[in-house]
C-alpha cells in the first residue's frame, strides 16, 4: 500500500513539473588580483597587495503559468582567511543573493517581490555590480508593465533593522544601517520606449536617508534625495552612438542641500571592419563648489561604477562622493581575435570638474587591457591597468609624489564557470 503512495506521489511530481519549469544551475568564479595602486595611489614604502577570491552560487528557478520563483545562495572565500578547522566562515559572506516571486497579474503585467536586482540600461545609476565579487541587490517590490516596444517598472522599498534576536524593533522605525547611500525608502520609475534606430528610457528615483539628532541621537526624519535622468540609444548599421543625461535634487545624508547636480555622458561607437570596432566618449560629472551646507556633487549610487571612469576603481567606487567630480574623455578598440577570444584597449584621461584646493584640475591617464577567451563549458577573462598619476591626483588622494611607488597598476585573471546541473 506504501508503494502505490509513493508511485502515486511521484506521478504528481511528474505531471507537476510538465506543466512548470525547474532549473538548478550554478557559478564558480575564483579571481586572482595583483594590487599596486588599485583604487588609490600606493606609497612607495607600502608593498604590494596579492591575493584570490572565489564567488560561489547555487541558483534555482521555478516557473509555471501564474508564478515565477527565484532563489539565489552566494558564499565570497578569500583563500585561507579561514583558519584550519574552523567551524564556521570567518568572513560572515554566506548570503542569499537573491529571493523573489513574479507573480502574473495580467497579460502584459506582473509584480516581482523580494530581495532582487535591479538592473537598467547601462547600469550607470541602477546595476547589479557583478565584477564585486558580492553584487548588489535590493529588497524591494515590482510592479512591471511590458507591451510591444513599451515597458514600465515602478519599485518601492522600505528597510528596517533588526534590534534584536526577537523581531523588529519594539518602538518607532528607525533605520541604522549606514553607509553607501544606504536607504530607508525608496520609489522609483522606469519607462523604457523602442523605435527602429532608437530606444529611450526615463529615469524617476527618490531615496530616503534616515537622519538622528546630534545630540540625543534619536531618529529625527528622512532626508530625500532625488535622481532623475534619461538614456538614449541609436544604433545604425556599424554606427552606434549613447547618450545618458541625470540630474540629483534634494537632500544628502547629513542633511545637506543638493543643488545643480548633474552627470552628462556621450558614447560613440563604429565598426571599421568586421574584427574591430572603436569607441570615443566623454562624460562628465559634477563636483562640490565648496560652499557649506550644500553640495553640487552627484554620485551615480547604484549603478556598477566599476564599469566606468577606469577599471582601477579611483573613482566613485565606495569613493570619491562629495568631491571635486570628474571629466573622463576616453577612447577604445575592441578587437575579435577568433570566434572565442576578443581583446579591449582603452585608454581614460581625467580631470576635475572642479578644482583642486591648489586650483590644480589634471588628475591622470589609465590605460585598461581586457582578454577574454571562452572555453567549451567555461571562460577565462585577464586584466591589466596602468595609471599615469598627475600632480592633481596625488593631491586628491593625499599622497605626494615623491612618497608615491614609481608604478602604479593592477593585474587580474577570473576563471567562470556555470553549470548547469538540472534543467
Amino acid at each position: 500500500m506504501k508503494k502505490q503512495y509513493v508511485i502515486l506521489g511521484l506521478m504528481l511530481a511528474c505531471f507537476q513539473f510538465v506543466n512548470a519549469q525547474f532549473t538548478l544551475d550554478g557559478e564558480f568564479r575564483p579571481r586572482t588580483e595583483y594590487r599596486n595602486g588599485f583604487g588609490s595611489l600606493i606609497p612607495d614604502a607600502a608593498d604590494a597587495g596579492f591575493g584570490i577570491s572565489t564567488r560561489v552560487r547555487l541558483n534555482t528557478s521555478y516557473m509555471t503559468d501564474n508564478y515565477w520563483v527565484y532563489v539565489s545562495l552566494q558564499d565570497v572565500m578569500v583563500w585561507g582567511e579561514n583558519r584550519q578547522i574552523l567551524p564556521y566562515d570567518q568572513n560572515n559572506s554566506f548570503a542569499v543573493f537573491q529571493a523573489w516571486a513574479e507573480l502574473k497579474l495580467g497579460e502584459n503585467t506582473s509584480t516581482k517581490i523580494g530581495r532582487q536586482v535591479l538592473s537598467y540600461d547601462d547600469q550607470r545609476i541602477l546595476g547589479g555590480l557583478d565584477w564585486a565579487q558580492q553584487g548588489r541587490n535590493h529588497d524591494a517590490a515590482l510592479l512591471k508593465y511590458k507591451k510591444d516596444n513599451f515597458m514600465l517598472d515602478f519599485a518601492l522599498a522600505f528597510n528596517q533593522d533588526y534590534s534584536n534576536p526577537t523581531g523588529f524593533q519594539s518602538a518607532g522605525t528607525a533605520y541604522n544601517t549606514t553607509g553607501f547611500f544606504s536607504y530607508k525608502t525608496m520609489q522609483m520609475l522606469y519607462m523604457k520606449q523602442k523605435w527602429n534606430k532608437l530606444t529611450g528610457s526615463l529615469l524617476l528615483l527618490n531615496n530616503g536617508f534616515q537622519e538622528f539628532d546630534a545630540v540625543s541621537g534619536e531618529a529625527d526624519g528622512v532626508s530625500n534625495l532625488q535622481t532623475l535622468g534619461t538614456h538614449l540609444d541609436y544604433k545604425s548599421g556599424s554606427f552606434g552612438l549613447s547618450a545618458n543625461a541625470f540630474l540629483q535634487t534634494g537632500k544628502r545624508q547629513g542633511e545637506v542641500d543638493v543643488k545643480g547636480a548633474y552627470l552628462v555622458g556621450l558614447d560613440a561607437t563604429y565598426k571599421v571592419a568586421p574584427k574591430v570596432s572603436l569607441g570615443l566618449g566623454v562624460e562628465a560629472i559634477s563636483g562640490n563648489d565648496g560652499d557649506a551646507g550644500e553640495t553640487g556633487a552627484f554620485f551615480p549610487l547604484y549603478g556598477t561604477n566599476h564599469k566606468f571612469n577606469g577599471f582601477m576603481d579611483y573613482f566613485y567606487v565606495g569613493n570619491h562622493a562629495n568631491s571635486i567630480g570628474l571629466v573622463d574623455l576616453h577612447l577604445s578598440a575592441n578587437f575579435t581575435l577568433s570566434e572565442s577570444s576578443s581583446l579591449m584597449v582603452k585608454a581614460l584621461n581625467f580631470s576635475g570638474e572642479q578644482a583642486l584646493a591648489s586650483g590644480e584640475k589634471s588628475l591622470g591617464t589609465e590605460i585598461d587591457l581586457v582578454y577574454k577567451k571562452k572555453f567549451k563549458g567555461y571562460s577565462l577573462a585577464l586584466g591589466y591597468s596602468q595609471m599615469f598619476a598627475s600632480d592633481g591626483m596625488y593631491e586628491l588622494k593625499g599622497v605626494t609624489e615623491a612618497a608615491a611607488a614609481n608604478n602604479q597598476n593592477w593585474a587580474w585573471a577570473m576563471l567562470v564557470i556555470k553549470p548547469k546541473f538540472l534543467n
